[in-house]
This record gives structure tokens, C-alpha cells and sequence, in this order.
């Protein structure tokens, strides 16, 4: 197993594509999807023949950056994935933040200590200069991630979805810190 890294309570580790099922069960929630599509699951096909080899790439390509399944350390339960890359068109030190765990792993705390661990790992280990996230407006609990996780709202924007999302009209937000702010601010680290 490629160990990412490792938190208190969670494990994140490479995809593997055995990880069709838990990764396809994961976006088949209709809250899960909520503030992604609307709410409409991925095709198995899609997540086998597209996400996964796509995440799969990330570790031959660049080994510091990608997609990671987070597993519960208790139990070895999947609880969904956290990634870390620069969108085309950035800056290989500015990584985006990402992250989509199964309903029943929310509010436990496990989005912001996973959060919180890559964030660290990006500015210690990874030579990223900032790391942001981004999310709807009305997508509060992510957007209280992103707080806990020490980033700050830099800005609301407005760009155009593939789907129809209800809020989708009050724009979306992007948080972000920077690695003077983590190195000097109050910054929760663990």
C-alpha cells in the first residue's frame, strides 16, 4: 500500500483500480453530489474507465501531487478521497485542495484533519507557495472545512455549470492561504 500520508484517525493512499466499487458507491449518493452536479451519480463505467486512470496517472506523472482514498484507520473503511494539484493553467506551487467523503463520515472532523494534513504536507514538503479550495456559496459544511482547515475567503465569483445546481446563482467562493500566512498566522497544524 502507497501510503500518502497518515493523520490521527485516517490513512490516504493511492487509488488502485479495486477501488472501482467504493469509489463508484461514493458518488452514487445524492448528497454527495449535491453541490458538484446537482446530485446525479457517476456511471461505474465512468469511474473505472475515466477517474480512476486519471487518478491512478497522477503517481507515475508527478508523485507529490494527486488523488488519495482516505481510509478510516480504525476500521480500514473507505471514506472517500482528498486530492491535491494544480488546476491547468496554475502555477505548479499553487495546488488546489479538494475533497468528497461518504455521508456518514460527516461532521466526525475527518474533512478538516484531512484537510489540515495536506495543506501541511503541501507547505513542508511540497514547496507550495498557497493552496486554495473552492466551493458554492450555499455550500456551507464544506465552506466550514475550508475555515477550520486555516484558509480564508479571498473571493466569491461566478462561473458557468455544466448542471443546473440549485444556489448556483449566488456564485461560488474561493479560500485560500498562503505559505507566508501558514508559516506566521494562528494556523491550526494537526
Amino acid at each position: 500500500m502507497h501510503v500518502y500520508l497518515e493523520t490521527e484517525r485516517l490513512i490516504l493512499r493511492r487509488f488502485t483500480p479495486d477501488d472501482v466499487d467504493v469509489a463508484t458507491a461514493l458518488d452514487a449518493d445524492p448528497a454527495v453530489m449535491r453541490y458538484i452536479n446537482g446530485g446525479r451519480p457517476t456511471p461505474r463505467d465512468e469511474i473505472r474507465d475515466v477517474y480512476l486512470p486519471a487518478w491512478i496517472a497522477y503517481y507515475e506523472a508527478v508523485d507529490r501531487y494527486g488523488f488519495w482514498a482516505a481510509i478510516e484507520k480504525r476500521t480500514g473503511r473507505f471514506l472517500g478521497w482528498f486530492h491535491l494539484r494544480p488546476r491547468e493553467g496554475d502555477p505548479d506551487e499553487e495546488p488546489e485542495l479538494g475533497y468528497r467523503l461518504i455521508a456518514s463520515a460527516w461532521g466526525l472532523g475527518y474533512a478538516t484533519e484531512g484537510s489540515r494534513a495536506v495543506i501541511r504536507k503541501a507547505f513542508e514538503e511540497l514547496g507550495a507557495r498557497r493552496v486554495y479550495a473552492t466551493t458554492m456559496v450555499v455550500n456551507v459544511a464544506s465552506r466550514t472545512v475550508m475555515e477550520k482547515a486555516g484558509l480564508r475567503l479571498v473571493r466569491v465569483f461566478h462561473e458557468p455549470w455544466p448542471d443546473r445546481i440549485e444556489g448556483e446563482e449566488h456564485g461560488d467562493v474561493e479560500y485560500a492561504l498562503t505559505l507566508d500566512e501558514w508559516e506566521t498566522g494562528p494556523n491550526p497544524r494537526t
